[in-house]
């Protein structure tokens, strides 16, 4: 999963919705549910998403939607081996990047 958000410090619920295709209330539920996902909460109490936090969200993504986990089998396998997790998914980044890549390539030709 790629996902388009601007280089800044704080996301708000929308943009990162936005970012991941999916509804609010989705990312919320999340926030709940997964201990890694720890949003700052501004005085009138809306969640305002880090870096790092995107990147826990891109996880959970990754293991729920994309590898069809449940939610307690994610959550495990967070808790197991988050090192892993997040190299492996790195390396599908790059994997898909550089396919997009080949593909516009493949289609100017």
């Amino acid at each position: 999963m790629n996902i388009n958000l601007p280089d800044k410090r704080y996301y708000r619920i929308g943009e990162v919705a936005k970012a991941f295709n999916v509804n609010a209330s989705l990312i919320r539920f999340w926030d709940k549910e997964f201990d890694v996902i720890k949003p700052k909460k501004n005085n009138k109490g809306n969640r305002m998403f880090t870096t790092e936090d995107i990147k826990n969200l891109q996880m959970i993504y990754h293991l729920v939607k994309e590898k069809g986990f449940t939610l307690d089998g994610a959550r495990k396998k967070l808790k197991s081996n988050p090192e892993k997790i997040e190299g492996n998914y790195a390396i599908i980044s790059r994997l898909e990047k550089i396919k997009g890549e080949l593909i516009k390539i493949k289609n100017q030709l």
